[in-house]
C-alpha cells in the first residue's frame, strides 16, 4: 500500500509540474485555473485542514485539495478524515481537477457548474469546516443585479460591478458553526470605498467575520504582477479548535500581517516570485500563536510585520484593512503597483500628453492664422 501511495504521489507531482508549466506558458490566462503553489501552501498552513469537510467554490485544477492532503500527511493524520467538495465553471479546468485528484487517489465531490458558483450555488444547503478559494478578481459579469436579494449577502448586497465581496459573503455563508476559510483576493478589497464596499467591510468586522488579513508580495501569480491579499474568515471567533487545541476568544481583534517584503524570484525566472517554506511558516506561526495554539508559542506584535489591532483601531482607519496601516509600514509602501509597471505606465501617459499638447499647439496656431487672415 505504501508503494502504491508513493507511486500516486510521484505521478501527481509530475502532473502538477506540467500544469504549472502550462499555466506559466499561458500567462494571464494561466492564472484563471492555477494558483501559485506558495500561495496555496500559505493558506493551507494557516487554516490547518485536518479533519472535516473542505470546500473550494472555484476549484481550478484542485491545488488546494492536493495541498490539504499533504498537510494531513505531514502532521501524521489520515486522508480519510477529509471530505472534499468543489465546483468549477470551466469544463476543461474541471476535467484537469478530476484528473489531478484521481491520479493521487483522492476522492472528491467535484461538480461542473457552467453558470458559475455565484449564480447557481451547487451546494446551497451544505456547510463546510474549511473553505479555500482563489476566485477571479474584480469580475463584473456575475449577475449581480439579478442576485440583489440573495440570502448569502448578510453583510450587504455586493456591488453589481465587482464580485469580490460576493465571493467573501458566499464563502462565509457556507462555513460550518466552527468553520474557518482562507480567500485570495485583489488588494482593492481591503480598502475600496466604491459602491458600498466600505460598508460591507465594516459590517464584516463588526459582525466578527474577519480573523486575519495578510498582504502578500507582487509577482506570485502568472496572471498578474500586482500583489494580492489573503482574507481569513472564521464563523465563531469566541473559541474553536485547531489540531485538537482549543483556541482563544479573538472577538474585538483582527490580526494583520504584512508579508510584502517576502518572496524571491524562482530560479530561472525573471518575473515570478515564490515564498520560501520558512516565510510561509513564519506567516502561519504568527497566526497560530495569535489565535492561541499552544505549540506556536506566545504571540507578540512585530513592528513592520504583524499587529493585533482592536476594533477601535480599525474604526479609526475607517475600516480599511490594509496591513501596512497597522503594522507600522510606511504609507509609501501601500502602493499596489510594481515599480516597473508604474514607470512604464506613467511614461506612456506623459508621452501621450506631450503628443496631445503638440497637437493643441498646432490647432491653436492654425486658428490664430484664420483669425489673422479675416482681419
Amino acid at each position: 500500500m505504501e508503494g502504491t501511495r508513493a507511486d500516486f504521489d510521484l505521478i501527481g507531482r509530475i502532473y502538477e509540474y506540467c500544469i504549472g508549466q502550462f499555466a506559466a506558458a499561458e500567462g494571464k490566462r494561466g492564472g484563471e485555473f492555477y494558483t501559485a503553489k506558495s500561495v496555496v501552501e500559505t493558506l493551507v498552513e494557516m487554516i490547518e485542514p485536518t479533519k472535516g469537510r473542505v470546500y473550494d467554490p472555484c476549484c481550478g485544477t484542485g491545488g488546494f485539495f492536493v495541498q490539504s492532503e499533504r498537510f494531513i500527511a505531514h502532521h501524521q493524520g489520515r486522508s480519510e478524515d477529509l471530505s472534499i467538495y468543489g465546483q468549477e465553471r470551466n469544463h476543461t479546468t474541471y476535467r484537469l481537477a478530476r484528473m489531478n485528484l484521481a491520479i493521487r487517489g483522492i476522492f472528491a465531490d467535484l461538480r461542473w457548474n457552467q453558470e458559475g458558483t455565484l449564480k447557481r450555488d451547487a451546494f446551497a444547503d451544505e456547510r463546510f469546516d474549511f473553505i479555500l478559494a482563489n476566485p477571479p478578481f474584480n469580475i463584473s459579469d456575475w449577475e449581480g443585479e439579478a442576485l440583489r436579494e440573495d440570502a448569502r449577502w448578510r453583510f450587504g448586497a455586493p456591488p453589481v460591478g465587482n464580485a469580490n465581496f460576493a465571493w467573501l459573503s458566499h464563502v462565509y455563508h457556507h462555513l460550518a458553526p466552527a468553520g474557518v476559510a482562507g480567500v485570495v483576493l485583489a488588494n482593492g478589497s481591503m480598502s475600496s470605498m466604491q459602491s458600498g464596499e466600505g460598508e460591507i467591510r465594516r459590517a464584516m468586522v463588526e459582525q466578527e467575520a474577519v480573523d486575519a488579513v495578510v498582504a502578500l508580495p507582487g509577482q506570485l501569480f502568472f496572471s498578474t504582477a500586482i500583489p494580492v491579499c489573503l482574507w481569513i474568515l472564521a464563523r465563531d471567533r469566541s473559541n474553536g479548535v485547531a489540531r485538537d487545541q482549543r483556541l482563544r476568544d479573538r472577538r474585538g481583534e483582527v490580526l494583520f500581517i504584512d508579508a510584502r517584503k517576502m518572496g524571491a524570484l524562482i530560479p530561472g525566472s525573471r518575473k515570478q516570485k515564490a515564498l520560501s517554506p520558512e516565510e510561509t511558516a513564519r506567516i502561519a506561526r504568527a497566526y497560530h500563536a495569535w489565535r492561541g495554539e499552544a505549540d506556536a508559542g506566545a504571540y507578540e506584535d512585530v513592528p513592520g510585520f504583524a499587529k493585533a489591532a482592536t476594533r477601535e483601531e480599525i474604526a479609526a482607519h475607517n475600516f480599511v484593512l490594509t496591513p501596512g496601516r497597522y503594522v507600522g509600514a510606511g504609507a509609501a509602501e501601500d502602493d499596489d503597483e510594481p515599480f516597473e509597471e508604474k514607470f512604464a505606465r506613467l511614461r506612456d501617459e506623459l508621452l501621450a500628453q506631450f503628443a496631445e499638447g503638440r497637437g493643441l499647439e498646432l490647432e491653436i496656431e492654425a486658428r490664430l492664422g484664420e483669425v489673422q487672415s479675416l482681419g
